[in-house]
């Protein structure tokens, strides 16, 4: 008989946690280059994944992927992009993840073939219920070649295909089943299809170029491409784009609503919208909450490049303190330098440098968007002082992070986060700056909610909106199928 055992699943180190953006096309212009548009569309999500990059295109039914490891201008050479018909629908994918979750199988768009043909599917975020979806499907003779969640949802859709009357009604299907955080694009055989899981943990939104029609991780990117912003897809919506237009269609699952706070903190570009508020504005109005709350008498305030300048530049205009350019940062620099124990020093050395003759011998207040382990800002602080600061306070437009993200943020585990277990005198002390203040999970709240939206914040309090996923019961499918 089997023994019944528990297993504690930590989802980052199970599969790949992705901090990613999509994109997808159905061109309708025959003067729209399908594959250049996609191209430039990831280069304006590129914040979102610096590890891999992929386009699919579909000519005719027939799927063409160019896909690797890099940055956009690595992987899209000249020679790779003449592999890439003017199709009629494409999608493409950007991928940041964590170094043990690299591998090339994981790489997006994933191509696969089911029951109609061939469809492309690239996905932003995190199943929750992974492990026990994964065990029915290969308890089923499901073979997998990757540890991505894409690969998942294409298997739950290819199997709800089965009895489903239609792609549409198999994603439907599948959204119902799958839990956790997911914006994701399908590239089917005649159609585009865009889906959003229904907490809306990641976001994900609608623009329209002439006659043809985009859907994307972040509405910034609409802008660089010339198109105009429509909608956003809403939590736990399907929207459908073909020959015959434009279809909405909502999964029958309904769950409170749940856009990922962070986004506005670090992970979103500062043009972009994000369910109706401006992630430029959040980040400007943080600073001006925290001098509401960390009133300091300085000479001087600048932001660690680049997501911290526009907190500054609000900390700035409500203290009436000057706003300076603190730090030059090198943007040349990719975190493949360096190599074993000096790899994260040499890391910040290169890429972060301080403007001496702007800062010496002035009381300066430094913010950033966050502190996770305290490496960076232990590093920074060490700058101000050789530089000739005499006063360096460090303020963070966030509050402590201190719990891990089951959602797709790629944060470090809860144990090397230096606010877990340690108040912030003892952070203080240990990055070696004057004085700390992180900004109060009430004002940032406030500030990000303004148009609305409910957010989750469970990376700052640990309480989070959807299950998490923490055990599961490893022999239940082997049981249900009779094994004894």
């Amino acid at each position: 008989m089997i023994k019944k055992n528990y297993v504690d699943i930590d989802i980052k180190k199970d599969k790949a946690v992705d901090e990613c953006g999509v994109f997808g096309i159905y061109r309708n212009d025959e003067d729209i280059n399908s594959v250049e548009i996609v191209t430039d569309a990831l280069y304006g999500l590129q914040h979102r994944g610096q590890e891999s990059a992929g386009i699919t295109v579909n000519t005719d039914g027939e799927m063409a992927t160019v896909k690797e490891l890099g940055m956009v201008s690595e992987v899209f050479n000249e020679k790779a992009l003449k592999r890439l018909n003017n199709g009629k629908i494409a999608v493409g994918h950007v991928r940041n993840t964590s170094s043990e979750s690299l591998d090339k199988a994981s790489n997006q768009p994933l191509v696969m073939r089911y029951i109609e043909g061939s469809i492309a599917i690239a996905s932003n975020g995190a199943v929750t219920n992974f492990p026990d979806i994964r065990r029915e499907l290969e308890l089923g003779g499901a073979i997998f070649q990757s540890n991505s969640d894409a690969e998942l949802m294409a298997y739950v859709i290819a199997t709800e295909r089965c009895t489903a009357d239609s792609l549409e009604e198999s994603v439907l299907r599948a959204m119902d089943k799958l839990d956790g955080a997911y914006s994701t694009v399908i590239c089917g055989p005649s159609r585009l299809i865009g889906f959003r899981d229904r907490h809306g943990f990641r976001p994900l939104c609608i623009g329209k170029l002439k006659n043809s029609w985009l859907i994307s991780s972040e509405s910034c990117v609409f802008d660089s491409v010339g198109a105009k912003f429509v909608r956003n897809v809403e939590p736990g919506e399907m929207v459908v784009i073909d020959e015959t237009g434009f279809k909405s269609y909502m999964a029958e699952r309904k769950s409170n609503q749940s856009l990922c706070l962070f986004e506005f903190v670090y992970t979103a570009r500062p043009d972009s919208v994000v369910d109706g508020a401006s992630v430029h504005e959040v980040r400007f109005r943080s600073g001006e909450r925290l001098f509401e709350e960390y009133p300091i008498d300085a000479d001087m305030v600048c932001g660690v490049p680049d997501s911290g300048i526009i907190a500054a530049e609000g900390y700035a205009r409500a203290s009436g303190i000057p706003f300076g350019l603190g730090f030059m940062k090198n943007k040349f620099i990719t975190k493949s330098i360096g190599t074993g124990k000096d790899k994260l020093y040499r890391l910040m050395a290169t890429r972060l440098t301080v403007l001496k003759n702007y800062v010496e011998g002035k009381r300066v207040i430094i913010i950033d968007d966050s502190i996770i382990r305290g490496e960076t800002s232990k590093h920074i602080v060490r700058l101000m002082r050789e530089a000739g600061a005499v006063e360096v306070h460090m303020l963070v437009a966030s509050p402590p992070l201190r719990h891990q993200c089951y959602f797709g943020v790629d944060l470090h585990d809860k144990e090397s986060m230096i606010a877990n277990n340690r108040d912030q005198n003892e952070i203080k002390e240990l990055i070696g700056a004057d004085s700390l203040g992180y900004l109060s999970l009430e004002g940032l709240r406030k500030i990000a909610g303004s148009a609305g939206v409910e957010l989750c914040d469970g990376c700052f309090s640990g309480e989070y909106n959807a299950s998490v996923p923490t055990k599961f019961f490893v022999d239940k499918y082997a049981q249900k199928l009779g094994n004894q």
